[in-house]
């Protein structure tokens, strides 16, 4: 007992103390914190002046509405406030069009407008007079309204940088509202009233319980625990990967082996680092638990109520992932020779904590279905799984347990797998281990 106390005790403050783990538990919260307010700052970032566009009304009665329109920056709320056809709309979140929208109402575009008078002139003749002033980089750019905008007419937009989409997206946006305005005018319609029949409705969300729901909060809640957990585990099953391999090139194995049994070696180096996560993990709670403080003493920041049996949760599931994968590392470790070949032999447990990490999207949607019920009971799935389910809506207690029980039946089994090509596969070099040699390694007594 005292030798294995010995490998965590070495294992732990041989990680604690390097200068990776400092950097890595201090950019921790700083990258987490950078992900979600950096983007913003830096779209907020004014490059250069206000954009300078001249506007040509060959309708005659456009040029006031459209150049309100481009300087109040104001924005519609939604489909129905800018009453356009559903038809008409971006679905999904891979649309081209939607993204550039949604990334344009994140910077605050600023205009300048001056009307171009035709005065007596031919529009040929003031396009020219305008293309020269783009060149000559006076103006950004020019919009031309036709005669017949107000019916089917369709609008021209001329600019120096034709890859400015968001200024297009702007320009395109503030047209049709103008356009619509005339339009109720004319037809002897308040554009009051239909603005004000046209707001949409904030719909309201209380849980079962008659607690009053933010569903954006809870969201991002689950994804970051469930991101948290498939960063956490990758991560330190790869350093469980490096150790083994280390040991096994340098030839230190064969040293440790003859003071001490290879099942004890192999669980201190479990459990070292398993202390060393869960140690970078409480400082990180830490943090968000000081950050919580602060948002709760007068920050506008909200931030979603969370029950104190979440956090243990957490731990349980989380423990309960690393031994998986990282018994699943250590057998890797053992059968190969070098980190490259580790890598590739580990692909396939990557891709089932992928494949977890990505079920758990659908989950959130139906955390009650067969699906999130099997796959919550998969131990390979069941740390994000079942985590998500228990933060969107609670399962059965007995669904738990048997999601735990079912894990920590997988991690004796992978446990004793484990050992016995453990103690075979570190003492054998020069060539990877196939399966019938690993199966061989798992019979002998």
């Amino acid at each position: 007992m005292r030798k294995f106390f010995a490998v965590v005790k070495r294992e732990y403050v041989q990680r604690v103390r390097t200068k990776f783990f400092v950097v890595a538990t201090i950019l921790g919260p700083v990258l987490m914190a950078a992900f979600t307010i950096v983007p913003a700052l830096m779209f907020g970032i004014k490059a250069g002046g206000p954009t300078r566009l001249a506007l040509v009304d060959q309708t005659g009665k456009m040029y006031e509405r459209v150049a309100k329109e481009l300087m109040s920056g104001k924005e519609t709320r939604n489909n129905v406030a800018t009453m356009e056809p559903p038809s008409q709309q971006p679905i999904g979140p891979n649309n081209s069009k939607e993204q550039i929208n949604q990334a344009g109402k994140l910077i605050k575009p600023t205009f300048v407008i001056e009307q171009a008078r035709l005065d007596n002139r031919s529009i040929a003749e003031v396009r020219k007079e305008l293309e020269a002033r783009v060149q000559n980089r006076e103006l950004e750019g020019y919009v031309l309204l036709p005669p017949n905008l107000l019916k089917d007419g369709q609008p021209e937009f001329r600019a120096r940088n034709a890859a400015d989409l968001f200024t297009k997206s702007n320009v395109e946006s503030a047209i049709s509202r103008a356009v619509r305005g005339q339009r109720l005018v004319e037809a002897g319609i308040d554009e009051k009233t239909v603005a004000k029949a046209s707001e949409p409705v904030d719909l309201k969300t209380i849980e079962a319980g008659g607690k009053e729901s933010k569903g954006d909060a809870s969201f991002f809640l689950v994804f970051g625990l469930g991101l948290l957990i498939y960063m956490s585990v990758l991560l330190y099953g790869q350093f469980v990967l490096g150790a083994v391999i280390e040991e096994k090139e340098t030839r230190i194995a064969e040293i440790l082996f003859s003071s001490m049994r290879s099942f004890p070696l192999m669980m201190g180096k479990l459990i070292g680092v398993s202390l060393v996560a869960l140690t970078q993990l409480g400082i990180w709670a830490a943090a968000f638990s000081i950050f919580s403080l602060w948002a709760a003493s007068g920050s506008s920041i909200t931030l979603p109520h969370i029950a104190p049996m979440v956090f243990v949760y957490f731990i349980i599931f989380f423990l309960m992932g690393y031994f998986i994968y990282s018994t699943v590392y250590a057998v890797v470790g053992s059968m190969v020779t070098t980190t490259q070949e580790g890598g590739q032999l580990a692909l396939p447990v990557v891709l089932m904590l992928v494949a977890g990490f990505y079920l758990s999207f659908n989950i959130i949607r139906s955390p009650s279905s067969p699906l999130a019920f099997w796959a919550s009971m998969f131990p390979f799935f069941a740390p994000i799984t079942m985590l998500v389910r228990i933060v969107t809506e609670t399962p059965p207690l007995w669904q738990i347990l048997l999601s735990l029980g079912i894990g920590v039946a997988t991690i004796v089994g992978l446990v004793w797998l484990a050992s016995r090509i453990y103690r075979v596969g570190m003492l054998m070099t020069g060539k990877k281990a196939t399966i019938p040699e690993v199966w061989r390694w798992v019979r002998q007594a």
